[in-house]
């Protein structure tokens, strides 16, 4: 059975009309007639109903249509099957936890677009990979390292707590505050030390990984939380952001990798600063 004849006979039952299947198919409309002509002797049944204005289908028009819509489409996905795919370089880039989403959805969209022949993976950081955009403190011995940005920490308040009403907040300030713990996080662990020095205890209400997390659990009212400000996490007006007087800490975000490469390349220029 012809394809080509089985496709135009979809495309007359679909317009109602030989002339408008003609312009849908960008052929003409005796090659449209002789086509459907074809097919009716073949199957030695009328498929249409010519009218004043337009066709109406048979009943064995009505019964080849969906037939002929599952045959079209096994025949195009037996073509796509054997089409040659184009080469795809696997490329493995390992991001830490708690990064900006907006800042590495934009990154990552220039670097796809950037490289076509590229196959892109993302993974923890902790997994082996091509290159990683991490904090500067998880730098490995024989990595290479381009800072990208740099965050610094600071106190997320709930907007109804007091907390949120000083103009600056000192450590003895945080004694018996509820607390959103966020692990693994350089800036908690150095926050627990100093904490444990001085004596000052935390009321914990949650452990959780990402910043996301950290901030929804904050507008919740569940408690503060001490994290590295973005731009996109500082656009949250229902949060309040004071940095502590005592405790000053940034963390630098920046590409890690060891092996050059031509996707290396690519990636290098788009990060840079």
């Amino acid at each position: 059975m012809d394809l080509r004849a089985l496709k135009y006979f979809t495309s007359v039952y679909e317009t109602g009309s030989f002339s408008a299947a003609s312009r849908s198919q960008f052929i003409a409309q005796p090659s449209i007639s002789a086509a459907i002509k074809q097919l009716e002797q073949s199957l030695s049944q009328p498929l249409f109903i010519r009218l004043a204005r337009g066709v109406k289908p048979t009943e064995a028009g009505q019964q080849l249509y969906p037939l002929a819509l599952q045959l079209l489409g096994q025949a195009e996905a037996i073509q796509e099957l054997f089409i040659e795919q184009p080469f795809k370089i696997p490329f493995r880039l390992g991001l830490i936890k708690g990064l900006s989403v907006d800042r590495m959805s934009k990154l990552l969209k220039q670097f796809t677009a950037a490289v076509d022949a590229m196959e892109l993976t993302l993974v923890p950081d902790e997994e082996q990979c091509d290159a990683r955009i991490i904090n500067k403190n998880l730098l490995q011995t024989g990595e290479k390292f381009l800072p990208m940005w740099q965050e610094d920490y600071q106190l997320a308040i709930p907007v109804s707590h007091s907390l949120g009403l000083l103009e600056q907040v000192s450590l003895t300030s945080l004694a018996d505050v509820p607390f959103i713990q966020r692990t693994p996080c350089e800036g908690w662990n150095m926050l627990r030390d100093r904490l444990q020095q001085t004596g000052i205890v935390l009321d914990i209400r949650a452990r959780i990984q990402t910043v996301e997390y950290a901030l929804g659990l904050v507008k919740a009212g569940l408690g503060c939380a001490f994290i590295p400000i973005s731009s996109e996490v500082s656009s949250h007006n229902d949060i309040v952001f004071r940095e502590l007087s005592d405790l000053k800490h940034s963390r630098q975000i920046g590409l890690a990798y060891r092996q050059d490469s031509a996707i290396l390349q690519v990636l290098l220029q788009v990060v840079s600063p």
